[in-house]
């Protein structure tokens, strides 16, 4: 390709609104432009990626049995209250005016819809079927550039079975083949335990990538290899010690004290006498949580237990339900189910809100004081705290999800009526698994791990071009022969070559176009050295340099990229 023929926009300075690396680097170098928030264009260069990564996606995912479709993205919206998810997702889900229609933000639905109609018998079991399509989700503040977006390019699949252990090893092959796929992308991935959300179903995990970019956050022991999304993350963390003697509750006057800090400043205690209280609404009902000192409620966590979703309880009915503000709510007398944190597992003579403005109780003695309380794990894990299945230590940080993959067992077959007879003829729910990787996120990802401060460092599986070829002087007519030769020999040679023959350029800008582009290697064409019939070959992941005899350059580059 030649790059005065070429739209590849590449820009000197950063922009404004892009903070992450990988935003900033596919700007700079050409790949996307923006139409509106969270709203891309691919540009040449980029969807020459981006049809690479897909292209990987796809021999792996043919490796494994699947079988491609390509689903509308435009969805009747009857099919998705079949299984209430138009509820589930609320405002995120795209709904087209005359609300008939959704714009899909995944295909669970539209999959099972086409299962049912076919897939009736055990002999028709299983199957794997997926696409790579556009999905959309309404995001109220996108950001990271593509990292996080209102239309985005994903990979998704499913697979169908007629038993459990069928359903295992489908996923089994799917996690296989994803770690195929992030390997040959050159990615540092790690995975996670993870909670499965809007999706449902049982066995769950995350491909991640460590990145500041990431909207997640993950803990993780270097020492033991464990990693969980800090949504169902656990970790190893001293609970508070019963007294041996319990005192009487009393009534303390704390004006103006409304968080853990001001209590323990007031009262000159420690944190790890403190009880904090949370109240939250699941369906009609409210829920009192109650947490060791700072320690936050998972949210998550308590989804999972309560088994639906929640919020927390407005300012107004706080008021309603305990007669006191939030800061000075506590667990006795509070008419509702109350569930507390492993950590004050009967933990005694503890501080907490009086349901009464200004006031705290002290001397709160949970196995004695509170009736009917239930014991859970509901805290959010912090850095430097134990691993639990090490001596190690866990860091927390965030990441990019990769890639997901459920086992969402009937949840779908049996909101919708995917059905099969099994050898005795009778009638059971396809199961089923769920399988997704972000395409983009890959590309993003990628350059997040493979840059520096000059910009992209491409390895060949990837790189839009192998070669980046620069005729340094394009108006002199020996460098544009020798030029148009080499170019001529490294495309019938195989080779996909971004040739810059702008005759205007300098020779610097032409340097840092290509340090910024970071196609693998540089053959570079200039004066001195073709008058010793060689050029310069540079490597960009490490700078090296090399003067190439002109009757030996194919034999070099083909030691380099094979």
């Amino acid at each position: 390709m030649r790059l005065s023929k070429s739209f590849v926009p590449t820009l000197k300075e950063v922009p404004n609104d892009a903070i992450v690396k990988s935003h900033i680097l596919m700007l700079r170098s050409g790949m996307v432009r923006m139409l509106s928030a969270g709203i891309y264009s691919f540009l040449p260069l980029g969807y020459k990626v981006i049809k690479k990564i897909s292209q990987i996606i796809r021999e792996e995912m043919d490796a494994i049995g699947g079988q491609e479709f390509h689903l509308p993205a435009l969805n009747p919206r009857e099919i998705w209250e079949e299984t209430n998810r138009v509820e589930a997702f609320g405002d995120i889900l795209f709904q087209i005016k005359n609300r008939d229609y959704v714009l899909a933000p995944t295909h669970e639905e539209i999959m099972t819809y086409h299962a049912r109609n076919v897939l009736k018998s055990y002999k028709d079991l299983p199957q794997t079927w997926y696409q790579i399509q556009t999905k959309f989700r309404n995001e109220a503040r996108p950001r990271s550039g593509i990292i996080r977006g209102r239309q985005f390019l994903m990979k998704d699949s499913y697979s169908f079975d007629a038993t459990p252990e069928d359903l295992d090893k489908s996923y089994e092959q799917h996690y296989e083949a994803y770690r195929k796929i992030f390997d040959r992308c050159g990615l540092k991935y790690f995975i996670v335990g993870a909670s499965s959300g809007a999706m449902g179903g049982s066995g769950s995990q995350e491909f991640m990538v460590k990145s500041d970019a990431g909207e997640d956050t993950v803990a993780y022991c270097e020492t033991s290899g464990y990693a969980a999304n800090v949504e169902v993350a656990t970790s190893r963390v001293q609970a508070k010690v019963r007294d041996a003697k319990s005192e009487e509750v009393k009534e303390i006057s704390t004006p103006n004290v409304k968080s853990i800090d001001e209590l323990c400043e007031f009262l000159k205690i420690d944190e790890t006498q403190c009880a904090k209280s949370r109240v939250y609404i699941c369906g009609d009902s409210p829920v009192l949580i109650l947490m060791l000192g700072n320690d936050e409620v998972n949210e998550t966590k308590l989804e999972k237990v309560l088994g639906g979703a929640i919020r927390p309880a407005h300012i107004e009915e706080l008021k309603e339900l305990t007669g006191a503000d939030a800061g000075s709510i506590g667990p006795i007398g509070f008419k509702g189910r109350i569930i507390v944190d492993n950590r004050l597992k009967d933990a005694n003579n503890l501080y907490s809100g009086a349901n009464k403005n200004d006031y705290h109780l002290g001397g709160i003695d949970l196995t004695r004081d509170v009736k009917d309380i239930e014991y859970a794990d509901l805290r959010i894990v912090k850095s430097g705290e134990g691993c639990p299945i090490s001596d190690g230590t866990l860091e927390v940080f965030s990441a990019i999800e990769l890639g997901h993959i459920f086992k969402l067992g009937t949840k779908y077959s049996q909101a919708m009526g995917a059905m099969f007879l099994d050898e005795s003829g009778k009638e059971n729910p396809i199961i089923m698994g769920s399988y997704g990787i972000g395409v983009d996120r890959v590309l993003a990802c990628y350059l997040e791990q493979h840059n520096d401060e000059k910009g992209i460092i491409w390895e060949k599986a990837l790189a839009p071009y192998q070669i980046h070829l620069m005729g340094l002087n394009m108006r002199k007519q020996e460098i544009v022969d020798a030029s148009e030769k080499i170019y001529g020999q490294l495309s019938v040679a195989g080779y996909d070559v971004l040739f810059d023959d702008r005759p205007d350029a300098q020779a610097g800008f032409k340097f840092n176009d290509a340090d910024l582009l970071g196609m693998p290697v540089q053959v570079i064409v200039g004066d001195r050295k073709l008058k010793e019939n060689k050029v310069e070959v540079k490597l960009r992941a490490t700078g090296e340099r090399f003067d190439i005899e002109l009757n030996n350059l194919l034999t070099k580059v083909k030691e380099r990229l094979g």
